[in-house]
Protein backbone atom coordinates (compact mmCIF):
# COMPACT_ATOMS: atom_id res chain seq x y z
CA UNK A 1 0.00 0.00 0.00
CA UNK A 2 1.38 3.41 -0.97
CA UNK A 3 1.35 6.18 1.57
CA UNK A 4 0.29 9.61 0.34
CA UNK A 5 2.88 12.19 1.33
CA UNK A 6 0.48 15.12 1.44
CA UNK A 7 -2.16 13.69 3.76
CA UNK A 8 -2.70 15.39 7.09
CA UNK A 9 -2.58 13.20 10.21
CA UNK A 10 -6.34 13.10 10.60
CA UNK A 11 -7.22 12.63 6.92
CA UNK A 12 -5.02 9.68 5.99
CA UNK A 13 -6.25 6.63 4.13
CA UNK A 14 -6.74 3.78 6.62
CA UNK A 15 -4.35 0.89 6.16
CA UNK A 16 -5.99 -2.25 4.83
CA UNK A 17 -3.89 -5.32 5.63
CA UNK A 18 -4.07 -8.28 3.30
CA UNK A 19 -5.08 -11.66 4.73
CA UNK A 20 -2.12 -13.33 6.43
CA UNK A 21 -0.03 -10.16 6.35
CA UNK A 22 2.59 -9.93 9.10
CA UNK A 23 1.84 -7.34 11.79
CA UNK A 24 4.09 -4.27 11.66
CA UNK A 25 5.73 -5.16 8.39
CA UNK A 26 7.59 -2.56 6.31
CA UNK A 27 4.43 -1.20 4.67
CA UNK A 28 2.63 -0.77 7.99
CA UNK A 29 5.66 0.87 9.59
CA UNK A 30 5.93 3.24 6.60
CA UNK A 31 2.20 4.04 6.95
CA UNK A 32 2.59 5.01 10.60
CA UNK A 33 5.85 6.86 10.02
CA UNK A 34 4.10 9.02 7.42
CA UNK A 35 1.15 9.70 9.74
CA UNK A 36 3.58 10.76 12.49
CA UNK A 37 5.70 12.90 10.15
CA UNK A 38 2.61 14.67 8.79
CA UNK A 39 1.39 15.30 12.33
CA UNK A 40 4.82 16.61 13.33
CA UNK A 41 4.95 18.93 10.30
CA UNK A 42 1.49 20.30 11.11
CA UNK A 43 2.52 20.99 14.71
CA UNK A 44 5.75 22.68 13.60
CA UNK A 45 3.76 24.90 11.21
CA UNK A 46 1.53 25.88 14.17
CA UNK A 47 4.63 26.84 16.17
CA UNK A 48 5.80 29.06 13.31
CA UNK A 49 2.35 30.69 13.06
CA UNK A 50 2.34 31.35 16.80
CA UNK A 51 5.76 33.00 16.72
CA UNK A 52 4.68 35.23 13.83
CA UNK A 53 1.39 36.04 15.57
CA UNK A 54 3.09 36.98 18.83
CA UNK A 55 5.62 39.16 17.01
CA UNK A 56 3.17 40.87 14.66
CA UNK A 57 0.17 41.31 16.96
CA UNK A 58 1.94 42.47 20.12
CA UNK A 59 0.40 45.88 20.71
CA UNK A 60 0.96 48.14 23.68
CA UNK A 61 -2.66 49.02 24.39
CA UNK A 62 -3.29 52.05 26.57
CA UNK A 63 -6.44 50.51 28.01
CA UNK A 64 -5.60 47.97 30.75
CA UNK A 65 -8.60 45.81 29.81
CA UNK A 66 -7.40 45.58 26.19
CA UNK A 67 -3.88 44.73 27.37
CA UNK A 68 -5.24 42.05 29.71
CA UNK A 69 -7.34 40.54 26.94
CA UNK A 70 -4.35 40.42 24.61
CA UNK A 71 -2.12 38.89 27.30
CA UNK A 72 -4.74 36.26 28.14
CA UNK A 73 -4.96 35.34 24.47
CA UNK A 74 -1.17 35.06 24.26
CA UNK A 75 -1.07 32.97 27.44
CA UNK A 76 -3.68 30.57 26.08
CA UNK A 77 -1.77 30.25 22.83
CA UNK A 78 1.49 29.60 24.69
CA UNK A 79 -0.12 26.93 26.89
CA UNK A 80 -1.42 25.23 23.76
CA UNK A 81 2.05 25.36 22.19
CA UNK A 82 3.53 23.88 25.39
CA UNK A 83 1.15 20.91 25.16
CA UNK A 84 2.09 20.55 21.49
CA UNK A 85 5.80 20.68 22.43
CA UNK A 86 5.22 17.70 24.73
CA UNK A 87 3.31 15.96 21.94
CA UNK A 88 6.20 16.60 19.52
CA UNK A 89 8.49 14.85 22.00
CA UNK A 90 6.15 11.84 22.05
CA UNK A 91 5.98 11.84 18.25
CA UNK A 92 9.80 11.85 18.02
CA UNK A 93 10.03 9.02 20.56
CA UNK A 94 7.46 7.04 18.57
CA UNK A 95 9.40 7.56 15.32
CA UNK A 96 12.49 6.25 17.16
CA UNK A 97 10.48 3.15 18.15
CA UNK A 98 9.62 2.63 14.48
CA UNK A 99 13.31 3.02 13.57
CA UNK A 100 14.23 0.44 16.23
CA UNK A 101 11.52 -1.96 14.94
CA UNK A 102 9.83 -1.79 18.36
CA UNK A 103 6.54 -0.13 17.37
CA UNK A 104 3.00 -1.41 17.67
CA UNK A 105 3.37 -3.64 20.71
CA UNK A 106 2.08 -2.94 24.23
CA UNK A 107 4.78 -1.75 26.64
CA UNK A 108 3.00 -3.50 29.52
CA UNK A 109 2.04 -6.94 28.16
CA UNK A 110 3.77 -7.16 24.78
CA UNK A 111 0.72 -7.96 22.63
CA UNK A 112 -0.17 -6.18 19.41
CA UNK A 113 -1.75 -2.77 20.01
CA UNK A 114 -3.63 -3.01 16.72
CA UNK A 115 -3.67 -1.02 13.51
CA UNK A 116 -6.97 0.79 14.14
CA UNK A 117 -5.98 1.86 17.67
CA UNK A 118 -2.63 3.12 16.36
CA UNK A 119 -4.35 5.01 13.57
CA UNK A 120 -6.59 6.66 16.18
CA UNK A 121 -3.63 7.36 18.50
CA UNK A 122 -0.29 6.81 16.69
CA UNK A 123 1.70 7.48 19.87
CA UNK A 124 -0.15 4.80 21.89
CA UNK A 125 2.16 2.54 23.89
CA UNK A 126 -0.47 0.39 25.60
CA UNK A 127 -3.11 -1.98 24.23
CA UNK A 128 -6.74 -1.16 25.01
CA UNK A 129 -6.88 -3.59 27.95
CA UNK A 130 -3.71 -2.29 29.63
CA UNK A 131 -4.73 1.34 29.02
CA UNK A 132 -8.15 0.68 30.57
CA UNK A 133 -6.52 -0.99 33.58
CA UNK A 134 -4.07 1.91 33.91
CA UNK A 135 -6.91 4.46 33.85
CA UNK A 136 -8.87 2.49 36.48
CA UNK A 137 -5.84 2.36 38.76
CA UNK A 138 -5.25 6.08 38.26
CA UNK A 139 -8.89 6.83 39.08
CA UNK A 140 -8.76 4.70 42.25
CA UNK A 141 -5.52 6.28 43.44
CA UNK A 142 -6.77 9.76 42.61
CA UNK A 143 -3.76 10.50 40.41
Amino acid sequence: MAVAETQSPDTFTPYEPTPGEEYMNEQQLAHFRQILLNWKNDLMAEVDRTVRHLQEDANNYADPADRATQEEGFNLELRTRDRERKLLKKINETIEKIDEDDYGFCDACGIEIGIRRLEARPTATLCVDCKTLSELKEKQLGG
